[in-house]
């Protein structure tokens, strides 16, 4: 209820902000209700800055102050003002400010933002009136929040919509669209295509001895890279898919939380047709790669496949036209120049996730490298494994994640101070230490470094293991009425946060593996490789699904 209020706040609070105008002119002070949930003491409305748009000669000579709790009135009255002086003042001044239609229209647009988020926190407020753990108040019998949305529905109408209640309410409440059944349909063919195609590239494999101590490296040097990224990205995407089906069937608003568009946001069955599309492009074009090597083509054209595909699948991501899931394409791109501007942002769900994501980033570093010095023509891998250039790249690549991570604590602390935030970056910048030995140790095998990545690998794996079962799940609390968890529970299984407990156990130990030196072949390597990159990142979302 806590954080769910908190949200509430932080929704109303960003209304203001929306729309922030100084202006001068009477406005009636409407009484405050939004936040009667809270306990604490409303807040007076704040002045808010004059944009840039309007003119240093605007004649008013009284303020307005937009409150954010009921500011329906005052915006009102600030819209009619901004029109009223784009018709009698359209008058340039000495440094060239105006108003034009397209500032107006774009400060219309800003107010029209801000009385759907307004509604939508009203609609919110309204739903935690009949939660059962909420007792008998005055919260539950008042009907202001009902009169507020009748009055912001009323006023939004009339000045937005034309008089059009049906238009205004698609802006205000939009249906959340059904899922539909041709996207069910795609996902199950794509993914009958995927297992045909990936046992028909098993038995070419077999058949070309691509798995024999005896094959030419250059294959699993320089095409294994580009297709273990499409690998792991495909398995982030599936278990994306699995995490929205759970917080649907928990119930968890996951839109609300995140802050998605629910006419926009992507649904579990579209992450599943989004992964299947993509693992049936990939495994075909193994497939293709192959079949064309096999049948005697030149290797540098061939392997060149993998290498376009992945150029392929970038200007798709980046692709302006409004085809294949724009909104969540560019909500990505967002987000992760969000986590690289760290800590002016604080987007740490998805940061969070690339710091299981590490070998992807470093198979993309391999894969520009190979691309960029022409590995597929020459066959000459060792151009890229051992120049300092790549060496000191890896060290960045596997720091950054855990860095910008560690900024984004910094900045949680500076806006809540809460010291808990210092606490949860000191696991990060363990990590980070922990990583750069591990890399430090693939390159120097001696003692002193064996030692060096004992000690700051468990270091770091105890840190993360308290974090995740005390302070995360909230596990671990011999008083709780259930044993050893947390009161409430969002599933009602115990035995699934038992069994996620070992299970994040286990999946945190597997840098083991960089130290225990298995006498394996190349190709071993790299498929085991693989495998614990996999559990790496399942072991995040073990958590994300428990929690």
């Amino acid at each position: 209820m806590t954080n769910s209020t908190t949200i509430i706040d932080r929704r109303f609070r960003r209304f203001s902000t929306a729309v922030s105008v100084r202006f001068s002119a009477v406005s009636n002070q409407t009484s405050a209700a939004a936040h009667h949930h809270h306990r604490a003491k409303p807040q007076p409305p704040v002045p808010l800055a004059r944009p840039p748009f309007l003119s240093s000669h605007t004649a008013f000579t009284k303020l307005v102050d937009i409150p954010a709790t009921t500011p329906t009135k005052a915006i009102t009255a600030v819209t009619s003002i901004l029109w009223e002086d784009l018709v009698n003042s359209p008058v340039k001044d000495g440094y060239g400010e105006f108003i034009n239609k397209r500032k107006i229209q774009y400060a219309e647009k800003m107010i029209i933002s801000a009385f759907v988020e307004l509604y939508t926190g009203l609609g919110l407020l309204k739903t935690y009136s009949y939660l059962k753990t909420v007792k008998r108040s005055h919260f539950i019998s008042s009907d202001k929040v009902v009169r507020l949305m009748d009055e912001v529905e009323s006023i939004f109408t009339k000045n937005f919509t034309r008089n059009d209640r049906k238009k205004a309410m698609k802006f205000l409440k939009p249906q959340v669209q059904k899922g539909s059944h041709m996207v069910t349909f795609f996902v199950g063919l794509c993914t009958g295509c995927f297992v045909s195609l990936f046992c028909v590239y098993a038995i070419l494999a077999h058949l070309c001895g691509i798995f024999s101590p005896n094959t030419e490296p250059a294959y699993m040097e320089a095409v294994y890279p580009v297709f273990s990224v499409f690998a792991l990205f495909s398995l982030h995407l599936f278990m994306y898919g699995c995490n929205l089906y759970m917080w649907k069937a928990t119930r968890i608003n996951h839109n609300f939380i995140f802050e998605f568009s629910p006419t926009t946001a992507l649904k579990h069955r579209d992450a599943f047709l989004i992964c299947n599309v993509f693992m049936t492009a990939v495994v075909g074009a193994m497939v293709l790669h192959l079949l064309l090597r096999a049948a005697g083509f030149f290797p540098g054209n061939v392997d060149a496949i993998p290498g376009i595909l992945l150029l392929f699948f970038i200007a798709m991501l980046i692709c302006p036209l409004d085809i294949f899931y724009r909104p969540t394409r560019f909500c990505f791109i967002s987000v992760i120049r969000n986590i690289i501007c760290s800590p002016f942002y604080k987007d740490f769900f998805m940061a969070d996730q690339l710091t299981s994501q590490i070998p992807l980033l470093r198979h993309l570093e391999t894969t520009s490298c190979h691309i960029l010095s022409r590995v597929f023509k020459t066959h000459h891998p060792e151009t890229c494994s051992s120049g300092r250039l790549y060496m000191e790249i890896t060290y960045i690549i596997s720091f950054l994640p855990y860095f910008w991570r560690a900024l984004q604590c910094v900045r949680r602390w500076y806006d809540d101070s809460d010291v808990a935030h210092l606490a949860n970056m000191g696991k990060y910048i363990s990590a980070m230490v922990a990583a750069g030995a591990r890399v430090t140790y693939g390159r120097q095998d001696n003692n002193i470094m064996f030692f060096i990545v004992i000690i700051t690998s468990v270091t770091a794996t105890m840190y993360q293991l308290y974090w995740d079962f005390v302070k995360d799940w909230g596990f671990l609390n011999p008083n709780s009425r259930n044993a050893w968890l947390r009161d409430d529970l969002v599933l009602k299984n115990k035995s699934i946060y038992y069994m996620s407990m070992a299970l994040n156990v286990v999946l945190r130990v597997t840098w083991t593996e960089t130290v225990m030196h298995f006498k394996v072949g190349p190709i071993q390597t790299r498929l085991l490789d693989f495998m614990l990159a996999s559990l790496d990142f399942m072991s995040t979302e073990d958590f994300i699904l428990v929690i």
